[in-house]
């Protein structure tokens, strides 16, 4: 019998050709023997239990997997993959994104512009700050946090790798831009807080494409209204898609819409890497290279 395969989510045309090439897609995951998950979903044990004993793997579309209860699968003997290395580029170039925009105002002029306010060109108009020379805090030195580092070194900034045994409280104050690259876990949900944010300069800004709880949102509102920092560049949020009112009409705020890997042939190559793993595990019987269980 083929294989079922159920999507939490529609997924790009080209990603749902190759699933129908090899399995059969199922509505309900009561129904499923592997599951393509979204971010969006959580994975817990209500949710595998309600699937059922026949699951197998759980491919989640994303490379965090912190929406997956990997103990409760572990339990059950299910495979969770992820989709590491694709969106590395993609994602660290949002983050390059972010910093620049707020550096040099984009967002802000933007906004202005639109607003179709009164300007002409003036050697003191909305004046902004390079890249170059700029000491970068890369907290999280994987693969998304490496190349963050590659590229702000392009642009003439001097990154600092920050890993997991870093004294990231001495480093915070040294920082003149702060970047999160960090998983979401236990020990990183609100790694960012009122305490640390008062450690950084008050010229420095704060970058977060990793997930949004790393960050106090209500803190880094605060110390952005109070000047503790100079501003803050967001991908992602706490309690995505909410976003703390406060902050949307701070000028200092440059906010996306969780554009990390949104890219088309990112998006793609993601897809075919869940593809990939549910051929393994549901075709030819083995554990796939992307596989976090």
């Amino acid at each position: 019998m083929t294989p079922r395969v159920h999507l939490s989510e529609h997924v790009p045309a080209e990603v749902e050709q190759a699933l129908a090439a090899s399995f059969e897609i199922v509505p309900s995951v009561t129904e499923a023997d592997g599951v393509v998950a979204m971010l969006t979903v959580t994975v817990d044990d209500a949710y595998l239990e309600a699937a059922g004993p026949q699951l197998k793997i759980v491919a989640n579309y994303a490379v965090g997997v912190n929406n997956i209860d990997l103990d409760a699968a572990r339990r059950r003997g299910i495979v969770v993959s992820n989709t590491p290395d694709v969106l590395t580029g993609a994602t660290a170039e949002i983050a390059l994104t972010l910093m620049l925009s707020l550096l040099r105002r984009v967002t802000e002029g933007d906004r202005f512009v639109r607003r179709q306010e009164p300007w002409q060109f003036s050697l003191e108009f909305m004046l902004g700050e390079r890249l170059a020379g700029k000491t970068v805090l890369i907290v999280g030195s994987g693969r998304i946090g490496r190349e963050t580092a590659r590229l702000v070194e392009a642009f003439g900034a001097v990154p600092v790798l920050a890993g997991r045994d870093a004294d990231l409280d001495a480093l915070l104050g040294e920082a003149d831009i702060v970047s999160l690259h960090v998983p979401l876990n236990a020990e990183t949900r609100h790694l960012i807080d009122a305490r640390r944010l008062q450690l950084m300069k008050s010229s420095a800004v704060l970058i977060n494409t990793a997930r949004g709880p790393v960050v106090d949102e209500a803190a880094l509102a605060e110390a952005l209204q109070r000047g503790t920092i100079a501003g803050a560049g967001l991908d992602v949020y706490e309690r995505e898609p909410e976003v703390t009112e406060s902050l949307l009409g701070l000028e200092n705020v440059v906010l996306a819409p969780h554009l990390g890997s949104a890219t088309r042939d990112t998006r793609v190559a993601m897809g075919m890497l869940c593809v990939d793993a549910l051929r393994a595990v549901l075709l030819e019987g083995r554990t796939p290279a992307n596989a976090v269980t």
